[in-house]
């Protein structure tokens, strides 16, 4: 989060056509099919050539020779798949008579049946049993959330898995290996994600983003295995969805109402649940536009940009007002709340230069009470406003303190973000405190729009080879025992300087940075592809 101060077939003689034709074929290789003189258990050949093939008449021809092939390799995908049993066969490819069906008690998987039909081009023939060439989607299985398995036998394939998402993943892979090779290898995939949370962020309130740029990016996120959208469409530059609450609030470029429902039924169908952020109790410049007399003044009268007065009532009414709508409109089980970069608390004496925060904390908390408690029962206040709705809150790292009277909720999700903040505190100290984490590190997640206060575009590259989930600040990674707290990771856009890059262009930007977040989210091993290996198979695959 960018912000203010930091941020043909051979032929020969009739005689011998069969003997040549039982020595040639062994010498076929990727998945072609190879003669009697292949060791079904090594995939080597014997050793006989047309040499020596006798001339005299050729045995009968019963029984027929088996049909074997080399041992099948992993399908190749993004991101690539945890575990694959090889088996010798044919593999499988889209070609009639194949379709796609949908196995008994298994429904609820018609949606990505179809998708994946028609991305195949191949029927979709609802649910009855699979036939020859047949793909089948099943549910089942006691594998973890977002988990499958996809088996390539017989010419056919089978995708289960223990919830629709898993299924869902699974047709990713199929697709991808079919986009990149033409074929999906025989054999088992078995996989799952290494962390729950994988996605990206956007920053649409500092600079407007169609509905439809934003259904392209979820499209780009499914078959990326990705499945959380964070949207921040509140902030100082804009509000950008229409509000029924507070109308006067919005900005003159905004998404309706029924564009973000048609977004959200596009995000729901391909597993993503997309998050609100309502920012407070900075970054409200939007609000306060209409609201002036809820801005923060220090004791000279001065305002500070984008801050809102927390020690008054009317504040947390007009931000509880959006946080209750938006709960309505947004059905996943995020809330985002902000709470970084309060100005109030960048100064030198919070409790000199703003005496009415001082005395509202005293008032509310006790003797001993600052700003800061002030801020963090801010906090804790909204996060229980989007609890009661039935969400979980999230929150940036810098609006969780230290050493204060009021201690922000354990159940809320830390967004870690900087380590630039007035009072950093490193990431081991969140963790330590049994917190659980989303990594959002600026040093290589962070695309802010004109590269602002030394903020450089980020590099597919040098997140596939030295990022990891661990790196949550800076370049180090935290210790390995922390991991189980990490939940995952979002590449994130920030528009500090909104004119910089067009739409496409940052789509653009964003492409091979977010390829190499989610193989990094999805398995925490280390890559076995080179970056030249891997993005070549981008290009392939995607």
């Amino acid at each position: 989060m960018m912000r203010y101060s930091i941020r043909g077939p051979h032929k020969g003689p009739a005689l011998l056509a069969t003997a040549v034709a039982l020595a040639t074929v062994a010498t076929c290789s990727n998945g072609s099919p190879s003669g009697s003189g292949t060791s079904a258990a090594s995939g080597t050949t014997s050793g006989t050539s047309a040499s020596a093939v006798p001339t005299s008449a050729p045995p009968s021809p019963t029984p027929t020779p088996t049909r074997t092939y080399p041992l099948s390799t992993a399908p190749r995908t993004i991101p690539a798949v945890r575990d694959h049993e090889a088996a010798r066969g044919p593999g499988w490819k889209p070609a009639a008579p194949a379709g796609v069906v949908v196995a008994a008690n298994s429904a609820g998987l018609a949606d990505e049946g179809r998708l994946l039909a028609g991305e195949l081009g191949i029927p979709y023939r609802g649910t009855v049993a699979a036939g020859p060439g047949d793909v089948e989607l099943a549910l089942g299985g006691t594998g973890a959330r977002e988990s499958y398995t996809l088996t390539v036998r017989d010419n056919r394939v089978r995708i289960t898995g223990p919830d629709e998402a898993g299924v869902f993943y699974g047709t990713r892979t199929l697709k991808q290996s079919v986009k990149g090779t033409g074929a999906m290898p025989e054999g088992v995939v078995t996989d799952a994600p290494a962390k729950p949370q994988r996605g990206l962020n956007v920053d649409i309130a500092r600079k407007y983003f169609t509905a439809g740029w934003i259904e392209d990016r979820l499209r780009e996120m499914a078959d990326l295995k990705l499945n959380q959208f964070g949207l921040h469409f509140s902030d100082d530059q804009g509000f950008r969805i229409a509000s029924d609450s507070h109308p006067e609030i919005v900005s003159a470029q905004h998404l309706s109402k029924a564009e973000v429902r048609r977004i959200l039924a596009l995000a729901q169908s391909l597993h993503i649940t997309v998050v609100p952020e309502i920012d407070s109790p900075g970054h409200l410049g939007a609000v306060l536009r209409a609201h002036p007399d809820l801005q923060l003044r220090n004791v000279q009268g001065v305002p500070r940009q984008g801050a809102i007065d927390i020690s008054k009532p009317a504040s947390a009414q007009i931000v509880d007002d959006l946080l209750r709508e938006y709960s309505a409109l947004f059905p996943g089980g995020w809330f985002h709340v902000g709470a970084d970069e309060y100005q109030a608390l960048t100064v030198r004496s919070p409790s000199t230069s703003y005496p009415q925060l001082a005395t509202a904390a005293r008032q509310r908390y006790g003797p001993q009470a600052g700003v800061q408690d002030l801020a963090e029962g801010w906090l804790n206040d909204r996060a229980a406003v989007v609890r009661a709705a039935g969400k979980t809150a999230k929150a940036w790292n810098d609006g969780f303190f230290r050493g204060g009277v009021v201690t922000a909720d354990q159940r809320i999700e830390v967004e870690y973000w900087t380590g630039k903040e007035i009072g950093a505190r490193p990431p081991a100290e969140y963790l330590a405190e049994g917190r659980r984490v989303v990594n959002l590190n600026d040093e290589y997640l962070y695309y802010v729009l004109g590269e602002p206060n030394q903020f450089t575009y980020p590099t597919g590259r040098r997140i596939y080879e030295q990022w990891t989930p661990l790196v949550l600040r800076g370049t180090t990674p935290v210790a390995a025992r922390y991991d189980p707290q990490i939940l995952g990771a979002r590449f994130a856009v920030w528009c500090d300087l909104s004119a910089a890059q067009t739409q496409a262009q940052v789509a653009n930007g964003i492409r091979m940075p977010l390829t190499a977040l989610a193989q990094k989210v999805w398995d925490a091993r280390t890559p076995t592809l080179t970056w030249n290996q891997f993005s070549a198979l981008a290009t392939q695959v995607r």
